[in-house]
């Protein structure tokens, strides 16, 4: 079933959302190789890099199809998503 054009923008914020938490951790905690990381260091940024990577892929996945049902080129929707979410996170309203 093909998502609405506000499910890809929630898909893409949520991706989003993760990739911030990984950068954070990576920042937080330093580079692996630079830095000993503990257990539950280590457990706690590769569950925060696969959860991105799923949501990644998912958004992925879903503005394909959803480019395919419209008629639209994949670039094209995507870019469209992507220029929401900056829209919204710069204080703007939805589109």
């Amino acid at each position: 079933m093909t998502v609405t054009f506000e499910e890809l923008v929630a898909k893409q914020r949520a991706a989003d959302e993760a990739h911030v938490r990984v950068r954070h951790l990576r920042k937080t905690y330093g580079s692996p190789t630079g830095t000993k990381w503990s257990s539950r260091q280590t457990t706690t940024w590769e569950t925060a890099w696969r959860a991105w990577r799923d949501l990644a892929r998912d958004v992925q996945v879903a503005v394909s199809e959803f480019a395919r049902a419209e008629g639209k080129t994949r670039h094209a929707v995507e870019a469209e998503v992507r220029r929401v979410v900056r829209h919204e996170e710069q204080g703007g309203a939805e589109a």
